[in-house]
């Protein structure tokens, strides 16, 4: 059973709806929810699936356990100044150079540990722009006057080796549940999703010592590549997110792009047919492909300097892959979700700098 989160002025790409579709006839396939950041790729982003009796890890792909976190930096919003802290922080090449001790963890790539990547990963900071439930913002235990810092990372290297060492063992191919692959993949898999929450942990902790400041607070975190199971009517399936939170375990944050806002959201617990699971994100809506001539065709070269004036970053392709007109309308990504009665929208934030090295 396909189910797809849309509204009459929606935009998904049919290429992304087809893949799901294919999917349907995946053996042990019991619901597919495409969401509406819903975009193709080598795999369907914006989308879970629930499976009975077996996983396919390649639905999921290599980021293991990327996922979105919230720091309080513990900075009050009235000592925060632009262009104070964009000039310490531009001075820092890569986050690989900002020391800090690793040695105390048990994981193979120690040296990837703080560091964010490429592609739509990001550290950002941020404010809070707007409360719209206060007494959920509250039990959060939010500080509205306080800096906030939202890190978007994953498993990096770790999580690429998972998928690689599956595939070239299996070839794709199932993982029957009750099996000694199907153990040593999970095994592999839940420690990825641990180094990936540390991951964004160290990655605040090094850009607010870049700041001259004290470790930050995590608030949320939530992962949207993973394998996770789900009883339902006394049946064990396994729901596989990719680019999809879950809904059921408390508040978790649906990010924007650097030009827009991100949101805290309250989801519905109760949404099984979309296989507990809400959009983690705008979503594309230009391959990476072709964006650069895209953003040329509409704006000057200066205009597009112009306003990344809040990026740092090193690789410029960032400036068009990376830009709002490359991703869907967020403020369309939560009307759909709040009209399908999966989300309360608790609070929205402001980006201030984007971080991206």
């Amino acid at each position: 059973m396909l189910n797809v989160v849309k509204n009459q002025k929606s935009w998904i790409e049919s290429e992304a709806v087809e893949q799901l579709k294919k999917y349907e006839k995946l053996e042990g396939m019991a619901r597919i929810a495409g969401l509406p950041d819903l975009h193709a790729g080598r795999t369907p982003v914006g989308a879970a699936y629930m499976l009975k009796d077996r996983i396919y890890p390649s639905l999921i792909g290599s980021d293991i356990g990327c996922g979105i976190a919230l720091f309080d930096t513990k900075i009050k919003m009235k000592k925060f100044s632009l262009d104070s802290f964009y000039k310490k922080l531009d001075r820092v090449r890569y986050l690989e150079d900002i020391e800090i001790d690793v040695l105390e963890y048990d994981f193979p790539y120690l040296e990837k540990l703080g560091t964010i990547g490429s592609g739509n990963h990001f550290a950002e900071f941020q404010k809070i722009e707007k409360i719209y439930i206060k007494e959920e913002f509250d039990k959060a235990d939010i500080n509205r006057e306080n800096l906030m810092l939202m890190v978007h990372s994953g498993s990096r290297t770790y999580g690429q080796e998972i998928i690689e060492e599956y595939q070239s063992r299996h070839n794709d191919l199932p993982l029957l549940t009750e099996t000694e692959e199907f153990q040593s993949y999970m095994n592999s898999h839940d420690k990825a999703l641990k180094f990936a929450k540390l991951n964004r942990e160290l990655i605040a902790e090094k850009l607010l010592k870049a700041l001259g400041k004290n470790k930050p607070e995590i608030i949320l975190d939530s992962s949207h590549n993973e394998i996770k199971e789900k009883i339902e009517k006394d049946q064990k399936y396994y729901i596989h997110r990719k680019g999809a939170v879950s809904s059921e375990e408390g508040l978790v944050l649906i990010a924007g792009t650097r030009d827009t806002l991100s949101y805290i959201v309250k989801p519905n617990k109760e949404i099984s047919d979309f296989c507990y699971s809400i959009s983690h994100g705008a979503g594309r809506k230009w391959k990476r492909s072709g964006a650069k001539e895209r953003m040329m065709h509409l704006f000057t070269k200066d205009k597009i300097l112009c306003t990344n004036q809040r990026l740092i970053y090193s690789d410029k392709k960032v400036l068009f892959e990376e830009s709002k007109e490359a991703y869907k309308n967020i403020e369309k990504v939560i009307e759909d979700l709040v009209s399908y009665n999966m989300i309360e929208v608790v609070a929205a934030l402001k980006p201030l700098i984007t971080f991206k090295r």
